[in-house]
């Protein structure tokens, strides 16, 4: 396994407690950094914070209030020295089933959490990236964002919002060393697997042309690196992990 210099470097991860978060945390750990896991579920991500040594910290965190975001970012801060490294890996699948008859409230929980949650904690940690010259952001979105797969509007449109989102971001920091990237990952072997039924499972993996799924530790490893001062030139990005289905 690569190692990135990441010594020195405070990492906040929302959604950290698990699945692609949480992997990005034991990769960052073990290329130096320390971590900070916000996570809706703050036990879990309290004991996924002991799991992975002294070099990471939990706290609870709703992606989704705008207010609390602010002032857990400052207390981070505050708490670590800097906020170096952001990576948005909240996030949820939402109900099955088709736009004509999806519930409005459930649309809305979806967008909450996927895009807004992005836009909260971005519009958080920003502040402290530009007050020091430095930071690194990778947002989560999905080869659905690009592609908008059936049964999965509330989604797909999340996840599309997630990519224009962070080609904004970038643009407005670009004159920074300040690097704004995303990532569109095929189905990933985790939890939110568990929100879907095993039909719409079996034609996700049926459009990933390597013919299964990503691996959390594959997707980390790239996270990783977009995470690091040598990705120094590339920013507004969209990198995919879609085992050969991406098709642009």
């Amino acid at each position: 396994m690569n190692h990135y210099d990441l010594n020195g470097r405070v990492a906040v991860i929302t959604g950290g407690a698990q699945g692609i978060g949480l992997a990005v945390a034991e990769r960052m750990v073990a290329s130096g950094a320390r971590v900070v896991l916000w996570d809706r579920d703050g036990a879990t991500a309290q004991a996924a914070a002991a799991s992975l040594g002294t070099a990471a910290f939990s706290a609870t965190a709703d992606v989704t209030d705008g207010a609390a975001m602010m002032q857990l970012a400052a207390a981070t801060r505050d708490q670590h020295g800097a906020i170096d490294i952001l990576v948005t890996s909240a996030g949820i699948a939402g109900p099955i089933g088709r736009v004509m008859d999806y519930d409005p409230a459930d649309w809305q929980r979806v967008i909450d959490v996927n895009l807004t949650g992005t836009f909260n904690a971005c519009r958080a940690v920003l502040p402290h990236m530009v007050a020091a010259g430095y930071g690194r952001i990778v947002t989560i979105a999905s080869i659905a964002g690009k592609e908008g797969n059936p049964m999965a509007g509330a989604y797909s449109a999340s996840k599309g919002g997630v990519i224009a989102l962070t080609k904004s971001i970038a643009k407005e920091h670009a004159g920074m060393d300040i690097a704004v990237n995303t990532v569109t990952p095929a189905t990933a072997k985790t939890r939110i697997l568990d929100q879907v039924t095993p039909e719409f499972i079996a034609y996700m993996l049926a459009k990933i042309p390597r013919g299964r799924f990503l691996e959390v530790a594959e997707a980390a490893s790239m996270i990783a690196w977009l995470a690091s001062a040598e990705n120094s030139f590339t920013t507004g990005a969209a990198f995919d992990l879609s085992g050969g289905r991406a098709t642009y």
